[in-house]
């Protein structure tokens, strides 16, 4: 009697769990992506109203693409996609938190019936309750944490109470220094805007160190989207507490990510007709808001400098500026010598030829991006890890310099000609032109990041 063949190899099926925002949302896609391209059935969940804008870029609910499938987090009271409720951030992270474990559970539990049982759950940070059904349901979990493996690091040291952190009023002068393994001394000028510092009762600080606090317990991978040649200090450091992956840069553009917008604005036409290295672009971040004397000084530096820019500005500084004159600078002179769009593909625009420096507010993602491009930089942080980033950005890998805070148009004109033709101006371009193929090395068969993500696989299998 011939003894029946062995049935085949469940295929490994990881469940990703997002928070209901964009700049989260699509990091975890792309090493959603990753996975799936190393032979993971991947099943991507978020919020309702997020779901909706992901399955609107082609996704649909169930759709499968490439071992990449989408199914909404449905039932348990979560609310409808119109509800407008949807539009404050904190409701909509607090509604979810409460409603999202049940429809959570609910999810694996018809996976299974499919005959497609979760193997691991993948979370981001602010999404703690995933963390607890995940534990709950006896399924082994990862973070994906979307900042600099740096910032990680300074969070844990002061959640488990591993470092002496000033005090926030104690120190005047602000450059009281941290000293935390793998990192460059931080002041408090540093430190400041973060979450470390926030209310006991604010709802963002609170979900992260919950978060954090069990990490060691209850996350069996900590996913960090950076590279091991960019933090491999801080890397080193943090994984003699907790297991780290670099996975990144996860910064690449993928098939029904949320873009926020359906166009950009003729941008790529318009470089295409720019000298190589010769584009200023100016970019903040969509939550970063400047003020109408701020934005001025800026108009006024970008204006007198004699180059060309493409400057993003959100619509409600737009609307400031089209109104009339800021101080002597009018939209018409502006749009004479440069560009100003509301919204724009920004590692497209970076990977541009013309693109010859990025004046940034310095976030993770936007740091990322500059160095997978190789375009030197004006930083100019404003809140939350962007001093951290700036300091390694100028301090750390040397590819531009700072402007103060706030900025003036003559301290702009300065520090973007020291970027594009100053002394070290050559220099800064090809310690940046180094990054982008160390960048594009890591992600390459073989590289660094991709021998992270395929120890993953191999371990769930």
């Amino acid at each position: 009697m011939m003894t029946p063949p062995p049935p085949p190899p469940v295929q490994p099926h990881a469940l990703l769990v997002s928070t209901p925002f964009q700049g989260h949302i699509n990091p975890l896609m792309r090493l959603g992506r990753r996975l799936a391209a190393k032979g993971v059935l991947v099943t991507f969940t978020t919020a309702l109203r997020a779901a909706v804008r992901v399955e609107e870029d082609g996704d649909g609910d169930g759709h499968e693409r490439a071992g990449f499938r989408f199914e909404r987090l449905r039932g348990g009271g979560l609310w409808e996609p119109e509800d407008p409720r949807f539009s404050d951030a904190g409701d909509m992270a607090r509604h979810v938190e409460a409603a999202g474990p049940a429809a959570l559970k609910e999810l694996i539990r018809r996976e299974a019936e499919a005959g497609r049982p979760v193997t691991c759950v993948v979370t981001n940070a602010f999404v703690p309750w995933a963390l607890r059904v995940a534990g709950e349901m006896g399924l082994p979990c990862g973070m994906l944490w979307i900042q600099s493996c740096a910032l990680l690091s300074v969070y844990y040291h002061y959640v488990h109470s591993l470092a002496a952190f000033p005090e926030p009023d104690g120190d005047a002068s602000g450059r009281s220094l941290l000293a935390i393994p793998g990192l460059p001394d931080l002041a408090m000028d540093d430190l400041r805007p973060l979450l470390i510092y926030a209310s006991d009762q604010d709802m963002w600080r609170e979900m992260l160190f919950a978060d954090l606090s069990v990490i060691r317990e209850k996350v069996s991978w900590v996913f960090v989207s950076t590279f091991d040649e960019l933090e491999h200090e801080a890397v080193a450091a943090l994984s003699e507490h907790l297991p780290v992956i670099p996975v990144g840069p996860l910064i690449k553009p993928e098939i029904g990510e949320i873009d926020g917008s359906s166009g950009d604005d003729g941008c790529i036409a318009w470089l295409n007709a720019q000298a190589p290295r010769s584009v200023v672009f100016v970019a903040f971040g969509s939550l970063v808001k400047t003020g109408d004397d701020e934005t001025a000084e800026i108009a006024a530096g970008l204006a007198s400098m004699g180059r060309p820019f493409l400057w993003v500005m959100r619509d409600d500084n737009r609307a400031v500026l089209f109104q009339g004159t800021l101080d002597g600078v009018t939209a018409a002179t502006l749009c004479d010598r440069g560009k100003v769009v509301p919204w724009c593909r920004q590692a497209h625009v970076l990977a541009h030829g013309a693109i010859g420096c990025f004046v940034t507010h310095c976030g993770w993602n936007s740091t990322t991006e500059a160095l997978a491009a190789g375009v030197p930089v004006v930083a100019y942080p404003r809140w939350s890890d962007q001093n951290i980033n700036a300091k390694f950005l100028v301090d750390v890998y040397r590819l531009g310099v700072r402007a103060p805070t706030p900025v003036t148009r003559e301290a702009l004109h300065l520090s973007i000609e020291e970027v594009m033709s100053g002394p070290e101006a050559g220099a800064m371009g090809l310690r940046a032109a180094s990054w982008k193929e160390r960048a594009r090395a890591a992600l390459a068969d073989g590289g660094s990041s991709d021998h992270g993500v395929q120890a993953f696989v191999d371990q769930i299998k």
